[in-house]
């Protein structure tokens, strides 16, 4: 099974992509996660959708919005808002981890890596196979 990051971007228009696909692709949900950690003392979160594979493929792609919303407890905001709106019309969980921020990461591929291995430790994602 190969598990790879999409990252969409951290403004509103990113967040109403990663919902759309979340709501085009609700039946292939295999989990939403949101990822606290924090920067420069800020708290700030990120939101995943992890889809299943499609038919006979082995990609499972993680579609990413990366640190750019403000934690909810912090601050309350519209994109937290609208995540926990589309989750509540779906009815999915929402599966929080917390994790080290991306600047602690000399590259953006080490940092996805990290997640991927977060993930699967806490078998959010099957292992390899």
């Amino acid at each position: 099974m190969i598990q790879r990051f999409i990252e969409l971007g951290t403004g509103y228009s990113d967040i109403y992509e990663l919902l759309e696909l979340a709501k085009t692709n609700a039946h292939r949900i295999h989990r939403v996660i949101r990822f606290d950690t924090s920067i420069a003392q800020r708290r700030v979160v990120s939101f995943g959708v992890v889809l299943d594979p499609i038919a006979d493929s082995k990609f499972m792609p993680i579609y990413f919005c990366r640190e750019g919303i403000p934690h909810p407890e912090e601050i309350s905001n519209k994109r937290c808002e609208l995540v926990d709106e589309c989750l509540k019309a779906l009815d999915l969980e929402l599966h929080i981890l917390e994790v080290k921020p991306s600047t602690d990461f000399h590259e953006q591929d080490l940092y996805y890596q990290y997640l991927i291995g977060v993930l699967r430790m806490n078998r959010f994602i099957p292992p390899l196979s």
